[in-house]
């Protein structure tokens, strides 16, 4: 029995050191710090110089061209001004444009930007500028 109760300490006491030679070298300032480094970086635009050209990226920091009538009419416009809904006119419907037209561009431009009747402002094209919704009243205009 001495012999085994001999056996199961010198096995006890190589798990044990060999647990305590572990947790060493988990303990290690490169384990450390292994651990606890961080899960990403983050880069500022000097730590980028010359790898992204900004303006191949599309932020030179001058504001972008204003959108032509027809695409501001495609992106927002369309949807009613090309099938009628809510009673908007159609584009290029002269018949119905007639009055509207007759009131002036400034008058239709108001209700455009401020909204008339059944259309909200800006025609629901909240991102779009005085400017592009004046581009998109006088492309429908010159429809008619």
């Amino acid at each position: 029995m001495s012999l085994l109760r001999n056996l199961l300490l010198a096995g006890v006491a190589a798990a044990s050191l060999s647990g305590m030679a572990y947790a060493a070298n988990d303990m290690s300032p490169e384990a450390i710090a292994e651990r606890t480094k961080p899960v990403g970086s983050v880069y500022t635009a000097a730590d980028l110089e010359g790898i992204v050209d900004t303006a191949a990226a599309g932020n030179s920091g001058e504001p972008a061209a204003p959108r032509s009538g027809e695409d501001v009419y495609n992106a927002a416009c369309s949807a009613c001004h090309a099938t009628g809904a809510a009673g908007a006119p159609i584009k290029g419907d002269a018949a119905a444009w007639g009055p509207r037209a007759d009131q002036g561009r400034d008058t239709l431009l108001s209700h455009a930007i401020n909204g008339f009747n059944a259309m909200p402002p800006r025609g629901a094209c909240g991102n779009c500028s005085d400017e592009e919704i004046a581009n998109a009243v006088d492309y429908m205009l010159e429809a008619l």
